[in-house]
């Protein structure tokens, strides 16, 4: 199972385990403590990524290695996921303090289940969904691939594709099975099938096609990627905690993408020693290159800014599709509490 395929299987199913942990671990161990810690004194936060180290979560590894979060009062053990690691749940479970939900269907699946859980900043500003295609076939846009053959997998199906039906016309008759490997795209040069901005370009290159890569952010998909996630509870009792965790995340994330990232990766590396220096360059330019964080409303307001507007797009996009209620109360999947304050923005 790829990256992709697991972030989006997550987002699909795991409220309801979720909310089952919660109400034990609530029963177990009663209110989260509340309270100042003592000066001097670090607090120890638990966070938990969506997948195997990567460049993807080069600005949080950045604050650990450059020291940032300790400047804000922090210990911050990271914990990576991984196809065996539900990081979802382990946060419901009170085991982990923060985790990164890849899209926005996480924290939405929560508010269906009815899971008090709540995205507290939109590290990534573009979903980094993309379809590919072969160059020189006219598979140019989006527009261009409607009623053409697309391989992507079932839970692409239920999540994008609901946009891609909506926006530009596409039809369930043109989905032909992805195999999660690169292998039939490169042996038909018509083919096209979906894809991560930073996971199977960079393969499809390593085997000589320069790919046409089409980010479904750049043609109206309003869904957040990388969103910082806390429990409604920690939000409410300690408020400081979660500022202080957002702003210093905030902080790597612009140390990683402007300075020098080698701090960051070489801690990428030991957590994950498959990573190779090329592939890191290639996602930390890619991030850079479309603007999946450094654009959009937090060209104004900072990394991690959301808006309602954006959230309410998305819901509804996605409730016309069915995938929730159209009366659910989709304000209780995020705060505006802790963004949107021009934190680590030059003046």
């Amino acid at each position: 199972m790829n990256r992709r395929t697991w972030r989006l299987l997550a987002a699909a199913f795991v409220a309801c385990t979720a909310l089952t942990l919660l109400r034990t671990a609530a029963a177990e161990t009663g209110k989260l403590e509340t309270g100042k810690v003592e000066t001097g004194k670090l607090d120890t936060v638990n966070f938990g990524t969506d997948w195997k180290a990567e460049a993807e979560h080069g600005g949080y590894y950045q604050a650990i290695a450059t020291g940032i979060y300790r400047r804000y009062g922090l210990d911050v053990k990271l914990e990576p996921g991984g196809p065996q690691v539900n990081h979802a749940q382990l946060l419901a479970a009170g085991v982990l303090d923060f985790n990164i939900a890849s899209n926005s269907f996480v924290p939405l699946n929560f508010v269906h289940e009815n899971v008090p859980m709540v995205a507290v900043a939109a590290i990534f500003q573009k979903d980094p969904a993309v379809l590919i295609a072969h160059p020189g076939q006219g598979d140019d846009s989006l527009a261009d691939l409607k009623g053409k053959p697309i391989m992507i997998s079932s839970d692409t199906r239920v999540t994008s594709w609901q946009f891609l039906k909506q926006k530009f016309g596409y039809t369930d008759d043109q989905i032909r099975p992805y195999v999660f490997s690169v292998a039939p795209f490169l042996a038909d040069p018509k083919a096209i099938q979906q894809g991560y901005l930073t996971s199977e370009p960079f393969t499809i290159e390593k085997a000589g096609v320069k790919p046409v890569v089409l980010l479904l952010a750049d043609a109206g998909y309003s869904g957040y990627g990388g969103l910082i996630e806390t429990s409604a509870t920690l939000a409410h009792n300690k408020p400081d905690l979660v500022q202080r965790f957002v702003n210093a995340s905030i902080a790597g994330w612009y140390s990683y993408l402007n300075g020098d990232p080698a701090p960051g990766n070489a801690l990428i590396k030991r957590d994950n020693p498959e990573m190779t220096d090329a592939l890191l360059a290639y996602g930390r330019d890619k991030i850079k290159q479309y603007g999946i964080i450094d654009s959009g409303d937090a060209k104004r307001y900072g990394i991690g800014a959301m808006s309602e507007a954006r959230w309410r797009d998305f819901f509804e996009t996605m409730a016309r599709a069915k995938l929730y209620p159209a009366d659910m109360d989709f304000r209780r999947a995020f705060t505006l509490k802790f963004v949107n304050k021009k934190v680590g923005m030059l003046p």
